[in-house]
């Protein structure tokens, strides 16, 4: 090969890359993060500091570890949750990029600020139960917020995910153990019943960042392959006003040429759906699926009537 040769090769690896590298987000959609993220860490700092920190109940991670430590030492708990999530933060950067080391950068110092100037306030209930719940839910939405906009307010999932290249375990296994670790040692530092409903504050906040991060309108997504899937196209089209596409598909057994449908729903139309495949075909192939998100093409349903 000659010099010119692989000089225009450079020269085209260079355009694709150039082509493929991340496009800077404008201005709007840098406002819209920033507020969103703003709104999350605040939220977060009232579960923490108006719920859960005065009625001694911790949540998992750094978070709980920061708890734990604050009433030890009786330092601000705002100066352990920016200390401990830096590190993570320069992981962040290197595991994820540096929007997501930026966003999380931002939210970590509005939650150590918020955390601060709230902690003089009293709580706003002493009734355990009522602080676990509440303090739970404000803490799952504003984490979920944040998550869902590109940052984190916690290092535990970072550190899950360096692990997971050295260690035999998923993410989600490495992080339920490390909670689990977290969680068990507030009965030492606090008390056992404290422990039970730390573990009950986690799971509310749990459920709660996956109810923020997909939303409460579940989609599902549908595969259908039948030998009338004109037929239960048409139907599904004309009786659920959704939109469906066919894809060509090929039996590895039979080798026989099948036509696969595929559409998304939402989760009050699983059961027409179904019930037009049984009266179209019975023997149809049927597969559902929960999916988290759905953005552009024909998703917004048609009109039936």
């Amino acid at each position: 090969m000659s010099g010119t040769q692989e000089i225009s090769l450079i020269d085209q690896k260079e355009a694709i890359m150039a082509k493929i590298q991340h496009k800077g987000l404008t201005k709007k959609k840098i406002f819209q993060r920033a507020l969103l993220i703003t709104l999350g860490a605040i939220l977060m700092s009232v579960g923490l500091e108006i719920f859960l920190v005065p009625n001694n109940v911790i949540d998992g991670g750094i978070t709980g570890i920061s708890i734990m430590l604050s009433y030890i030492t009786g330092w601000k708990l705002g100066v352990f949750l920016f200390l401990f999530n830096i590190p993570f933060i320069f992981l962040g950067y290197k595991q994820i990029g540096k929007t997501f080391a930026l966003s999380t950068l931002y939210g970590i110092v509005i939650l150590s600020i918020t955390t601060t100037l709230l902690h003089p306030v009293p709580a706003f209930t002493q009734d355990i139960l009522l602080a676990t719940i509440f303090g739970g839910i404000l803490l799952g939405v504003g984490v979920g917020l944040v998550i869902r906009y590109g940052g984190s307010l916690d290092g535990t999932e970072i550190l899950a995910i360096l692990f997971n290249n050295k260690l035999p375990f998923s993410v989600g296994e490495i992080i339920m153990f490390f909670n689990l670790f977290i969680l068990g040692s507030a009965g030492f530092v606090f008390s056992w019943d404290r422990a039970m409903y730390s573990l009950i504050a986690y799971f509310v906040a749990y459920k709660t960042i996956d109810i923020t991060i997909t939303g409460l309108d579940e989609s599902k997504s549908v595969w259908i392959i039948s030998d009338n899937a004109s037929q239960i196209g048409d139907a599904i089209m004309n009786r659920l006003g959704r939109g469906v596409t066919y894809l060509n598909g090929e039996g590895a057994y039979s080798g026989d040429e099948k036509k696969v449908i595929f559409c998304v729903i939402n989760r009050l139309e699983e059961a027409k759906l179904k019930e037009i495949v049984t009266e179209n075909d019975g023997n149809a192939f049927l597969a559902v699926a929960d999916i988290a998100e759905v953005r552009g093409g024909r998703f917004k349903k048609r009109d039936i009537h």
